[in-house]
């Protein structure tokens, strides 16, 4: 059996050759040089039909999937395989191969374009877009590629080993769901200061009120065991793979490294001074706190997207150079909705949208919180020594 790891590093070299191609590789050449190898070094015979099952109809008349992957008879896991470059965001790819799978009594699907891998458990009882469980692109991280996709192997699939990993995961997404809806509201829940209030006897209703609506609260869901060595064999159980650190629209609303996605609740908007609109992305780039190359992370409709930092400050996101913070988000919304969005939903502050890892502080948060941080910053210097 091939090793998961070396495949995926051979699948990253084959990326880069077929990109400086300059010309569509095609569905076909995909899943011949980047899907096929993969599943093959989970352990799955791709040479046996009653193993892998190319073009699976359940019945006739039925839209085909690309693969279905079987164990005593019954489908266990379909892939839906796209082109490279083609753009996964697009919600039909998912909704047509979740739908069909929740048809046909598979619970896990996987849509990829060989460069990026998405899982989604078809039968949760969430809407579509919160059935994502996780994403890789094997050429950003191949470790966390590793992690996720040995648990679609053969021997994992065999012992459901990734149910076990989503309930943990599902269960620890609506926990911090309900712990947002605690704090993340402009008024406290009473129940909540009423529970405080027993904890602190000697503290007013008012000032506990007033506290909580100052709290900036994070809730950490730590996963359970330690990362497996790159060179495992697919077969060997792992633990649950890193989730996708959360975004919000501002960083005073609690967040969770569990919950992979923005909380459903209402954002509380972080008011903007004079001297942070005075501050532009060029300012923070030159104070060190983004830095050229950095990457920037943002979710709508249910995914993450992911942009890079350009030395000129421009930012690259899909192949494409836009000038400002908001054109990228408006190419994101683009990409995902169509040309024919309203300029309604097109027009967001990218300040809010994009997130980033604070090299100083060392969390992620908004690039409107990091602005924040740097006008503070430059305050504190301008403080006389006392």
């Amino acid at each position: 059996m091939d090793d998961l790891s070396d495949t995926l590093k051979q699948c990253v070299d084959r990326l880069v050759r077929y990109r400086s191609l300059g010309r569509r590789v095609g569905e076909q050449n995909t899943k011949a040089g980047l899907i096929e190898p993969v599943i093959a070094a989970l352990g799955w015979d791709v040479l046996d039909p009653e193993e892998v099952h190319r073009e699976y109809r359940r019945r006739t008349t039925d839209n085909p999937v690309d693969y279905a992957l079987i164990l005593m008879r019954m489908p266990r896991l379909f892939i839906e395989a796209k082109a490279i470059g083609e753009n996964l965001d697009d919600p039909r790819w998912a909704n047509q191969t979740i739908s069909y799978a929740a048809v046909a009594g598979v619970e896990w699907v996987a849509l990829t374009n060989g460069a990026e891998w998405r899982v989604y458990n078809a039968h949760a009882p969430v809407p579509v877009e919160h059935k994502l469980f996780r994403t890789v692109r094997i050429d950003d991280d191949v470790n966390a590629a590793c992690e996720l996709l040995a648990l679609l192997s053969k021997a994992n699939m065999r012992d459901n080993r990734i149910q076990d990993l989503w309930r943990s995961f599902f269960v620890d997404r609506e926990v911090n769901l309900a712990l947002n809806d605690l704090f993340a509201s402009g008024e406290p829940p009473r129940e909540l200061i009423a529970l405080l209030a027993k904890r602190v006897p000697k503290l007013p209703h008012a000032d506990l009120r007033a506290s909580l609506q100052r709290v900036r609260a994070t809730f950490d869901f730590p996963r359970a065991g330690v990362a497996p060595s790159i060179s495992a064999p697919p077969g060997a159980p792992v633990p649950a793979p890193r989730p996708a650190e959360p975004s919000s629209a501002e960083s005073s609303i609690p967040t969770s490294r569990a919950s992979g996605r923005s909380p459903r609740t209402r954002s509380r908007k972080i008011t903007v001074s004079e001297d942070e609109r005075s501050v532009g992305f060029e300012e923070m780039m030159a104070a060190g706190r983004v830095t050229p190359g950095a990457t920037l992370h943002g979710d709508y409709m249910g995914q993450r997207h992911t942009a890079t930092v350009l030395t000129t400050g421009q930012i690259r996101y899909q192949e494409q150079v836009y000038p400002s913070l908001s054109a990228a988000v408006r190419g994101v919304k683009l990409r995902v909705k169509g040309r024919n969005t309203p300029e309604s939903t097109l027009s967001t502050d990218g300040w809010d949208f994009w997130r980033t890892r604070d090299p100083v502080c060392g969390d992620e948060v908004s690039l409107k919180t990091l602005r924040r941080r740097v006008v503070q910053a430059q305050r504190d210097q301008r403080k006389p020594y006392p």
